[in-house]
């Protein structure tokens, strides 16, 4: 990988690297954040959301300071592959910067839109490979980030230790940003559409077993909260499914890095908790 910015932060160091994906088939850019020492660390990896790169998270949730004193390494990837030659499209909520972490199956998405390959197999790789890791990790992050987390850590539970969510789009099968999405990177098949859905999944009992607790944090003066994001029906598939979801309304937070950066040492210490039993 190619180092292109090295920042010192809280006595850890921060990196922004580039590296040739091959499961996108163009270049690829993160952040990686490693705590002061030896190591070997666990990791925590940051999805984030619609229009975001690896910047966003990077400059304002805050996460450095809790990531140091709790010693974990925290990995933030773009959203989606990038350059000329890959599919987009004018709107904000699909092509660049919307890659959804699924694998699209459509033209012209299918060339280059593999986000879930990218991350479960690649970038694992690529961390585990470079950084002084133990091999354990968990994964977070927020709006369509939230929702590649929560989808990610159900459909491969034996990659993550943990999962948490801010503000995820909980059942993209169910609002407008993912019927676009799916319809375009999956086609028309709603069987397809439901393997990629957290509160389905939940519901199937995807998650018994895997995750003791999930957490989710969501600001109750979200635009998006009504239409897009719908946590009530994470809440209800997991009563249905006997699964512990932890959904803490946080009153007067939008959905904003602001409301992140209020609660993101709240996400490092669960999954701290969990990665170093």
């Amino acid at each position: 990988m190619e180092v292109l910015k090295t920042h010192a932060v809280h006595g850890g160091t921060l990196k922004y690297l580039r590296h040739d994906s091959v499961s996108t088939g163009t270049p690829m850019t993160l952040s990686v954040f490693t705590p002061a020492g030896e190591g070997p660390f666990p990791v925590l990896i940051w999805l984030s959301g619609l229009t975001c790169t690896e910047d966003n998270f990077t400059t304002k949730a805050g996460a450095y300071g809790a990531a140091a004193e709790y010693g974990v390494i925290i990995v933030a990837p773009d959203t989606s592959p990038r350059g000329e030659g890959v599919a987009d499209d004018p709107a904000y909520d699909l092509g660049q910067g919307a890659g959804f972490y699924v694998d699209a199956t459509q033209g012209p998405w299918a060339p280059h839109f593999r986000m879930e390959t990218y991350v479960t197999e690649e970038l694992i790789g690529l961390i585990d490979a470079g950084f002084p890791t133990t091999g354990v990790r968990s994964i977070s992050g927020h709006s369509m980030g939230g929702h590649g987390a929560l989808t990610l850590a159900l459909r491969h539970p034996e990659l993550f230790r943990s999962v948490s969510a801010f503000a995820p789009i909980s059942s993209p099968t169910r609002c407008p940003w993912g019927e676009k999405a799916f319809t375009a990177y999956l086609g028309d098949d709603r069987t397809e559409w439901a393997k990629h859905d957290a509160a389905l999944l939940i519901e199937g009992g995807v998650a018994r077993g895997a995750f003791d607790d999930i957490l989710i944090d969501q600001g109750d003066a979200d635009i998006f909260l009504i239409d897009q994001l719908k946590p009530e029906l994470l809440t209800a598939a997991a009563e249905a499914a006997g699964q512990t979801v932890t959904l803490r309304m946080q009153p007067g937070y939008d959905h904003s890095y602001f409301f992140m950066a209020s609660f993101i040492a709240d996400h490092v210490a669960f999954h701290t908790e969990r990665l170093k039993r």
